[in-house]
């Protein structure tokens, strides 16, 4: 059997400049990738306000580089997500 070689999948980038929100057209600032390979792009404004709802849909998230995402501070303290 010959082995077969599969390069690892592709990280995902930061939303570009020309990116916009699906909630609201406003500049992207966040991108979600979902279980199924779809991707979701927010503004800062609908990723802080869906945060908690997308930890539990995403697989991989990544913000723009000045952009500071409350979904950071969920992951990193738990017991904010019940509350």
């Amino acid at each position: 059997m010959t082995p077969t070689l599969t390069p690892p999948p592709e990280a995902a980038a930061p939303p570009a400049a020309e990116e916009r929100c699906d909630r609201c057209n406003a500049a992207g600032k966040l991108r979600i990738v979902l279980a199924g390979g779809g991707e979701l792009v927010f503004c800062g404004h609908h990723a802080n306000k869906y945060a908690p709802d997308l930890l539990k849909i995403a697989v991989e998230v990544v913000a723009a580089p000045d952009f500071s995402w409350r979904g950071t501070e969920l992951t990193d303290n738990p017991n904010l997500l019940t509350s």
